[in-house]
């Protein structure tokens, strides 16, 4: 009998959906990540959880309507680190006239099936907050709604509810070979130490790396054809006192959102280019922030130069190859391909996909392989994600609880706590009478207590996985305060668990 059910190779948004899915449905289940998760592309997106308005006018309207008919789905799973978000996008400045636009946004309105987020608008830039911070030569603009999301806090709620579930989550743990017969034999390092499992199906979901998983791990000669494509973003200064988003046009056909970040900045992206190198080392070169730089130059008022970048990331995405001349057409519907051989295990592997429809490539994975497994019915559409059990609107009240509960934690603190944990915050402040009771404090409110809660919930092993994936606090925590955090983890961390551990 086999260890698993089913064993998923990678660990981002693809990976942790498939595994809480199957979790769900009964099956017994294995993920492995090679680092930590969401550390490749699932942290590096434009955080947003849309349709793809410039998708439409590529014809790409499935792909589209899928995503539009997600958005509020997936709103209702985890308020806590999904909400609303309203784009500002002023004709002029690109290819595409006004009309044009307000067409497209007709279309956007209704092929989603939106009923919670408001429709588009037309507004008066010279009358409207949104105009404070463009150049006077926008007058008026359309306004419509997607949503905002945490990427890498949406990859581990989803690993969160997958064990919970019962399925093993293994982070900076290997395959190096996995060899078939009427199973699947997987050969696995973790810390130096090799170990085996053993499943009856396998999903290559490992991202920009599926094709190296194909060569290396499956020996698979014959594997689809991927495209790299590498999209770069910057963080500055904020350039403008509201919470909401822009979307720009421009000369050269292609769009740029500029989206406020993190209180105090404001968030610029993407580019997309061919990428080829070294995974390991992905990083924006000096065009992308450049063209970056530029492209918001066009709208706002401020100046924004490469000097203003506090920081840059950069992530590359595996897409299915179509074969379209340029990067920015290639297409961003996800590709299934299952692999089955007489007398052979499954082998399913994923390429492509956006994080708005990893909820429906996940219920299509598991079509794919329901013929080999009894298991139970489709149930994430209404199932919330850990901490995400209260209304959409409910932030504030889970706010204003917390700060009834425990009245010596601010405002601030309370905000962030809810925005990140929702109501699994709990678990973090329970029996604390007094700041003191939550120990160590790493610049303004980051918590012994939390760190420990990630050490021990969200499987952050490094400061680097605090800092920067569970939060983003890297952007203003000190170097010396980072440095104490990451002496802490050292000090507490856990040694090596096997696979017979309950995770």
């Amino acid at each position: 009998m086999a260890d698993f059910d089913l064993a998923i190779i990678g660990g981002g948004i693809n990976g942790t959906g498939i595994a809480r899915d199957a979790a769900g449905r009964g099956l017994r289940v294995l993920l492995v990540e090679q680092n930590d998760l969401a550390s490749g592309t699932s942290s590096a997106s434009t955080k947003l959880i849309h349709g793809g308005l410039r998708y439409l006018e590529r014809g790409a309207l499935q792909l589209v309507h899928e995503a539009l008919a997600e958005r509020e789905v997936l709103w209702r799973m985890a308020p806590q680190i999904i909400r609303p978000l309203r784009f500002t996008l002023p004709p002029g400045g690109g290819m595409r006239s006004a009309l044009c636009i307000r067409m497209g946004l007709f279309v956007y309105d209704r092929l989603g099936g939106r009923r919670l987020l408001p429709p588009t608008r037309t507004i008066d830039l010279t009358h409207h907050p949104a105009g404070v911070p463009l150049k006077r030569r926008f007058k008026y603009a359309f306004q419509y709604s997607d949503c905002w999301v945490d990427d890498a806090r949406l990859v581990v709620l989803n690993a969160r509810d997958a064990a919970d579930r019962g399925a093993q989550i293994r982070t900076r743990t290997k395959c190096v070979r996995a060899e078939r017969t009427d199973l699947w034999r997987l050969s696995l390092t973790h810390r130096g130490t090799r170990e085996i499992a053993t499943a009856r199906a396998l999903v290559n979901a490992a991202g920009p790396w599926a094709s190296e998983v194909d060569e290396m791990v499956l020996r698979r000669p014959q594997a689809p054809r991927t495209r790299l494509v590498q999209g770069s973003h910057i963080v500055v200064p904020k350039l403008f006192d509201h919470d909401e988003a822009y979307l720009f046009q421009n000369a050269d056909g292609r769009i740029v959102f500029a989206i406020a970040y993190e209180g105090d900045y404001t968030l610029i992206g993407t580019t997309d280019r061919d990428f080829t190198g070294d995974l390991s080392a992905v990083a924006a070169n000096h065009d992308e922030i450049r063209y970056l730089c530029e492209s918001a130059m066009v709208y706002f008022r401020r100046p924004v130069l490469p000097g203003d970048v506090v920081w840059t990331y950069s992530g590359v995405r595996a897409l299915h190859d179509d074969g379209s001349r340029k990067p920015e057409d290639v297409t961003r519907a996800y590709h299934l391909e299952l692999d089955k051989r007489y007398g052979e295990a499954p082998l399913l592997s994923v390429y492509g996909g956006k994080i708005t429809t990893y909820r429906r490539l996940a219920e299509s994975a598991l079509a794919m392989l329901a013929p080999f497994f009894v298991m139970r019915p489709i149930w994430t559409r209404d199932a919330p994600l850990p901490g995400g059990d209260f209304p959409i609107d409910g932030v504030p009240a889970l706010v204003a609880q917390t700060r009834r509960r425990w009245p010596f934690v601010g405002e601030a603190h309370a905000r962030r706590l809810a925005r990140a944990y929702g109501t699994r915050l709990d678990d973090i402040l329970s029996g604390a009478r007094d700041m003191g009771d939550l120990g160590a404090r790493f610049g303004e409110d980051l918590t012994a207590a939390e760190v420990r809660y990630l050490m021990e919930r969200e499987w952050a092993q490094t400061a680097e996985d605090v800092l920067w994936r569970r939060s983003k606090l890297g952007l203003k925590l000190p170097a010396a305060d980072a440095a104490r955090l990451a002496a802490f983890m050292t000090e507490n961390a856990a040694g090596p668990r096997g696979l017979s551990a309950a995770e």
